[in-house]
């Protein structure tokens, strides 16, 4: 595998070498994949949480498109009459 990397990531990468808390470039490089990896599977946890949120939050609605727009062109109208007057 060849990755190429910015000049901004190469430093940090033997910045944190060179600090001692890691041996190798590996080192680090493997730690941030592993962090990344950590966040991916909170990310997708907190995503079935929502996603299980709005099941269980009884029977759905249909949107009225309509109304919403509606609403929307009547806002608009208003922050433009304010913005005007």
């Amino acid at each position: 595998m060849n990755v190429i990397l910015t000049p901004q990531l190469e430093e940090l990468i033997k910045m944190k070498v060179a600090s001692g808390l890691y041996g190798s470039a590996s080192e680090v490089l493997h730690e941030a994949l592993r962090l990344l990896e950590e966040r991916d599977r909170r990310h997708i946890k907190e995503l079935k949480a929502e996603i299980k949120k709005g099941f269980d939050s009884g029977k759905p609605s249909p949107l009225d498109m309509e109304a919403i727009k509606a609403r929307s062109r009547k806002r608009l109208a208003a922050q433009q009459t304010k913005a005007t007057g």
